[in-house]
């Protein structure tokens, strides 16, 4: 796990730490509930007997800021409004999950009300400033707890995305937001703001931490009929030369002249480490991002919270209740038109994108002041969604990272937009981007040790990349197995175990490859090839390539090289 940006080492440190940097930044319209210190200390000792009692605990210590339109068991839940609140008794399964794997809840961060707007001004509770410039926006809906990350109070952070909040303030802060493929992190204790849309999602100072969080919280629960698991054949790394897409210029025409240059920057970062990038046209992509407040779809906000609106609360934003409130008059085959509308954008979004490993954009459009919103509260807000807004209607997911900075030192951010369950690939790309390690986020693959002609660099290493295999290391075998070099065509070796001592130990590569990648190249698999379970020298027993005895029996013995490659080199 990342030590996050509190450098303290333990959980009651780290407790005693964040609250003297609330205090520090004084910061109060970040915070809708902060739970007392004392309760949290409490939580830190208990942590800490659980960690020297031996439990494995990834996230233990680290300190979370929950969105608070997200449940915490004995907290309100506010959306933001403050007629609207409510005790919550269930803990929202996200949170819980990272609960379980050792994190601190701080308390519940403010938002734009009812996770309707990009700003993180429509809030009763004020509006959230900048954590480096508090005359500019943090950017909502997950106004506060991007603002929490960023001021170095929380490690990690709740947010929600509908139409771009967990990736817009995650730009305008200069941090990592994480939005998962639609339903991989339940949504349950959620209040909801388009049901079929909502995605929890996560925001923290680093790629490493923000995808070891999203890991924990991924899976399907009951509670949430929407969620879902990473299917059979998920894909687990993007191509080791990676073919990128980006806008054409005519789809970069909303972004500030700073922002333009700063992307052209991070594109020209990529293709100096040899990422082939060609431009497309995604204007059908544009064209459907209009359909989430323009079209009929915004009726689902209403079937949210339309009747509480329709109250007048005191505490009501005027923007969010005028938005909501005019979505009561849409009628039923308007709606059953845009749902067919978006049917047709998804099968061009699949078009669009087959071929490549992702597609980069530039998260948001500009960064507007505090003042400028107020004086121009909608239409600033409809341009800061122009390149998120599409995403969840069009089932896409999305990891925002921080691209090249503006020349005046502003942060800019970048997204990789990947399919449906291709959100590995939009890590590896993003880690790209952040130049750090790609860490691995789908954790359902199947180890498969490879010994010749599937190794890479070799003939038939294409095959494991086209099932979206993961290199995972080098490897060796016990010194139960002799390698012997068959007569095919590509050349391959046999593997085949001799008893324990009969051998040598020989190397190879190690692959994750998805369940259903496993099954469809064990399908294909050409005779005397097999797969079976093959002991290592390190003891793990994983499923690899062997051969039958009678084709080892007619080939040359090459054991006493060690392994194919080196065989290859000495002839």
């Amino acid at each position: 796990m990342s030590a996050g940006l509190l450098d303290t080492a333990t959980p009651t440190a780290r407790v005693a730490a964040a609250y003297a940097r609330i205090a520090e930044v004084d910061r109060p319209e970040v915070w809708i509930t902060l739970r007392p210190e004392s309760e949290l200390a409490g939580e830190a000792v208990e942590l800490e007997r659980r960690i020297a009692a031996g439990e494995q605990l990834p996230l233990a210590g680290s300190l979370l800021a929950v969105k608070d339109n997200v449940d915490v068991a004995g907290l309100p839940t506010t959306a933001a409004c403050p007629e609207f609140a409510y005790p919550a008794a269930e803990t929202a399964v996200a949170v819980a999950r990272l609960v379980a794997a050792g994190a601190l809840v701080l308390g519940k961060t403010n938002l734009d009300q009812f996770a309707t707007g990009l700003v993180g001004t429509r809030s009763p509770y004020g509006a959230v400033r900048n954590a480096r410039y508090p005359e500019l926006i943090s950017g909502g809906s997950s106004s506060g707890s991007a603002a929490a990350v960023a001021l170095g109070i929380a490690d990690l952070a709740i947010g929600t995305d509908t139409a771009g909040s967990g990736r817009v303030p995650a730009a305008l802060h200069g941090i990592v937001g994480i939005k998962a493929s639609l339903g991989v992190i339940p949504a349950h204790g959620v209040v909801p703001a388009c049901a079929d849309y909502d995605a929890v999602t996560v925001f923290a100072a680093d790629l490493d931490l923000a995808v070891t969080a999203a890991k924990t919280m991924a899976g399907p629960d009951a509670r949430d009929p929407r969620s879902r698991a990473w299917p059979a054949d998920v894909r687990l790394a993007a191509s080791p030369q990676p073919k990128v897409a980006i806008p054409r210029p005519d789809d970069l025409a909303p972004l500030s002249p700073a922002y333009r240059h700063a992307f052209t920057e991070t594109v020209a970062t990529l293709r100096d480490q040899g990422v082939a990038v060609h431009e497309i046209d995604i204007s059908p992509l544009l064209d459907a991002a209009r359909l989430l407040y323009d079209g009929a779809i915004v009726a689902e906000r209403y079937a949210a919270v339309g009747e509480f609106v329709d109250k007048g609360a005191p505490g009501l934003d005027p923007t969010v209740a005028a938005i909501i409130g005019a979505a009561k008059g849409l009628d039923a085959p308007a709606f059953a038109t845009d749902l067919d509308t978006l049917a047709g954008a998804r099968a061009t979004a699949t078009a669009l994108l087959t071929g490549y490993d992702g597609l980069l954009l530039p998260t948001t459009t500009e960064h507007p002041s505090i003042a400028e919103v107020a004086a121009d509260p909608v239409a600033i807000n409809r341009r800061l969604g122009t390149y998120t807004n599409f995403c969840n209607l069009l089932d896409l997911a999305a990891v925002a990272v921080p691209g090249a900075p503006t020349a005046d030192g502003l942060p800019f951010g970048v997204m990789a937009v990947v399919p449906a369950f291709a959100d590995q690939l939009a890590v590896d790309l993003a880690a790209r981007l952040t130049g750090t390690p790609s860490p691995l986020l789908v954790e359902t693959g199947v180890p498969l040790a490879v010994f010749g002609a599937h190794l890479r660099g070799q003939p038939l290493h294409w095959q494991l990349e086209q099932l979206g295999a993961r290199f995972a290391g080098q490897i060796t075998t016990s010194d139960a197995y002799r390698l012997t070099a068959l007569d095919t065509t590509p050349p391959k070796p046999g593997l085949v175990r001799h008893g324990d001592g009969l051998g040598a130990p020989i190397l190879g590569e190690l692959f994750l490859v998805s369940p259903g990648g496993l099954g469809r190249f064990l399908a294909q698999l050409p005779p005397p090839m097999a797969l079976t379970s093959i002991e290592l020298s390190d003891g793990r027993s994983v499923v690899g390539f062997a051969c039958s005895y009678d084709a080892a029996v007619a080939a040359t013995d090459i054991t006493g090289y060690g392994g194919w490659v080196a065989y290859l080199r000495a002839r």
